[in-house]
């Protein structure tokens, strides 16, 4: 599955949670959720909202550093996803 289908796939949210459970790492993943409850969101749609701010203005370095992991990883898609949502985690 492409990203974008996946993102578009987040307003499902048991989609989502199976999605963001395979990033593993629990706490950012409760981090996550806190956020999108701040928010008023679901966990998907926070998800996805977070993804494309990542996409949007994530710097040059980001990018090279996001291209890199993601060429040695064997799953692509989550590399994307868990360094969106620590990015997310931090601000």
């Amino acid at each position: 599955m492409l990203l974008g289908d996946l993102l578009n796939a987040f307003d499902d949210e048991a989609v989502a949670a199976e999605t963001i459970l395979r990033v593993g790492d629990v706490a950012l993943i409760a981090a996550m959720r806190k956020q999108a409850e701040a928010h008023g969101l679901s966990l998907g749609a926070f998800a996805a909202a977070t993804v494309r701010r990542y996409a949007d203005e994530a710097s040059d370095e980001e990018w090279a550093t996001l291209i890199g992991q993601m060429g040695r990883a064997d799953d692509p898609g989550a590399v994307c996803l868990r360094r969106a949502f620590a990015q997310a985690a931090r601000t």
